[in-house]
């Protein structure tokens, strides 16, 4: 009886245990299918509070930006301005205020917005402050930058001011290094 019940413990033990190589397929599986399979799947916190909802952009372009106050390249949010104003009809430029790179968005969400504001005269929609590398980076850019969850390209956020592209049915169209300035044909010409 001792050995049946050894026995009947130790098969217990291995149903219970996931089998080396389909647990790590299982995940990939499920995560694979986790994955939102366009834009529109996202909702972010707005930097005044509310929900941005992706959804809401369907039939336009999106312009994503991660976005920073204190930066070289911080000039650009009047470009991206001029371009949502000249284009709002077709385009929707969403900012992402990050404080990853040297400490450049150290701001409250009411500072943010009044520095854009006052500076820039910044109208298009902003999103609440957030990481756009490392441990903590938030959801829809890890959507933005890994391949395997937007299924068109990888890339790393190197500093301030990096854009993607979405078409009008929420697939990421392209990526923009910082140097490439929001009225620049390689994004204008896009639209």
């Amino acid at each position: 009886m001792t050995k049946i019940f050894a026995v009947a413990s130790i098969l217990i033990a291995c149903v219970a245990q996931p089998q080396e190589g389909k647990s790590q397929a299982a995940t990939i599986v499920s995560s694979a299918v986790a994955q939102p399979a366009s834009i529109y799947n996202f909702k972010v916190e707005g930097l005044e509070g509310g929900t941005i909802d992706f959804a809401k952009f369907e039939g336009k372009k999106i312009l994503i930006v991660n976005t920073a106050s204190e930066c070289g390249y911080t000039p650009q949010y009047k470009d991206l301005e001029a371009l949502y104003e000249k284009y709002q009809d077709k385009l929707v430029i969403v900012g992402f205020p990050a404080n990853n790179f040297g400490g450049q968005e150290p701001g409250t969400a009411t500072e943010i917005k009044a520095f854009c504001e006052k500076n820039y005269g910044v109208t298009f929609p902003m999103a609440a402050k957030v990481s756009v590398k490392g441990d903590d980076m938030t959801p829809i850019y890890q959507w933005l930058t890994q391949k395997e969850k937007n299924g068109v390209l990888d890339a790393k956020i190197s500093w301030n001011f990096n854009k993607f592209l979405i078409d009008e049915h929420g697939k990421l169209l392209a990526y923009f290094p910082s140097k490439v300035t929001p009225l620049s044909d390689d994004i204008v010409s896009k639209l």
